[in-house]
């Protein structure tokens, strides 16, 4: 069963459910996976409300880093004010919060008493080893929410811990933007050898240097933020453009012949988003050996792993000289991400079907 029908077949369950009147809470910036997910819940067939905090992005830059690292006071007031009427006005059933850090404990509370139930989507990690200063009022505001979506299995003993609310599920991509080329497309359409399109967290500036100083590997890096550990000479040679959205992303998944993909450690991720963006793109993903890409990727088949920087240059050689071996992996690749439901659809079923649950065991909307 393709994704569009495994996702089908969990959207008619939820639907069979009173459907909420949603108020979607996130940056809806065009390109961005929180605008993806809104149109997801619009194609469940959901009524949605967007609150967009993208609009109250300030126009000197640095303004929006100091309100990202000390949220709280008036670089909050607003936004807090404005969201508390758009839930007066729209009366919403439930909120849905996509990372959720710039509402006080007092939103929260006003949030609650409208009787509207609340569900947390935060794809990073709070409780991981960076700790940013962007987590101050999520801190305060966690414990009040009614579900949290997990996605990594470290966080499940945390949630249980605090008995709260919670649903693992699954990184996720948009099948209405990451999806396979036209039939005809080979080699000859491929214009990046081995690639990595992405943020050079980490190590990966050491370890993509190293394949192309060390191993004489052509791999072509695109990304934002490379121009802040990469010298001149190395962007010129080593990078492509900028940050990729939408269409020029999808496009630069096509247009290389190996894909890798990283698992970032200061958010203690187990797999990498990219990955099963890669995978629904129908690219052949080289992808770091974690537990989570093995339980989400038959290797050898459905994807290839390394463990080290010798035997991921190994296999950028080998899957080089081997298309066919290649294209096979892919296409089963993109096949398994279908089968399994790693597409929003599907995972946002998933949620929409547990807030139903909680909303029938609290009794806080009946069932005819």
């Amino acid at each position: 069963m393709g994704a569009t029908g495994f996702s089908g077949e969990l959207a008619r369950t939820a639907h069979q459910a009173m459907k909420p009147r949603i108020l979607y809470v996130g940056s809806l910036s065009p390109g961005g996976t929180s605008l993806y997910r809104f149109r997801s819940l619009e194609r469940l067939d959901q009524t949605v409300i967007p609150f967009d905090l993208a609009r109250y992005a300030f126009r000197w830059g640095k303004l929006n880093a100091l309100r990202r690292r000390f949220p709280m006071g008036p670089l909050i007031a607003k936004i807090n004010a404005d969201f508390l009427r758009a839930v007066t006005n729209e009366k919403p059933d439930l909120v849905w919060f996509d990372k959720p850090i710039f509402f006080t404990p007092s939103t929260i509370r006003r949030v609650k008493d409208a009787g509207a139930q609340t569900v947390c989507y935060n794809q990073d990690n709070p409780f991981g080893p960076c700790n940013e200063g962007c987590w101050h009022q999520f801190f305060k505001i966690y414990r009040m929410l009614d579900l949290h979506c997990l996605f990594r299995n470290v966080d499940i003993p945390r949630y249980q811990g605090w008995d709260l609310n919670y649903i693992k599920i699954q990184l996720s991509y948009d099948p209405r933007e990451h999806f396979p080329p036209p039939a005809d497309w080979s080699d000859a359409d491929r214009t990046r050898e081995a690639s990595y399109i992405g943020s050079p967290y980490d190590d990966r500036p050491r370890f993509l240097r190293s394949l192309i100083q060390d191993f004489n590997l052509p791999v072509t890096i695109s990304g934002p933020r490379w121009e802040k550990v990469f010298s001149r000479n190395e962007l010129e040679s080593y990078t492509r453009g900028g940050m990729l959205k939408d269409a020029a992303y999808r496009e630069n998944i096509w247009k290389s012949k190996i894909n890798l993909s990283f698992v970032t450690q200061f958010n203690e991720e187990d797999v990498a988003h990219k990955a099963f963006e890669i995978a629904a793109c129908r690219g052949f993903l080289l992808a770091l050996r974690t537990p989570g890409h093995q339980a989400c990727f038959e290797e050898g088949r459905e994807a290839e792993f390394f463990s080290s920087i010798d035997e991921c240059a190994d296999k950028i050689r080998y899957y080089l000289d081997h298309s066919a071996e290649r294209e096979g992996i892919a296409a089963r690749g993109c096949e398994r991400a279908a089968r399994s439901g790693y597409d929003n659809e599907t995972q946002l079923s998933r949620v929409l079907q547990k807030l139903h649950q909680l909303r029938e065991l609290s009794g806080q909307f009946s069932v005819d």
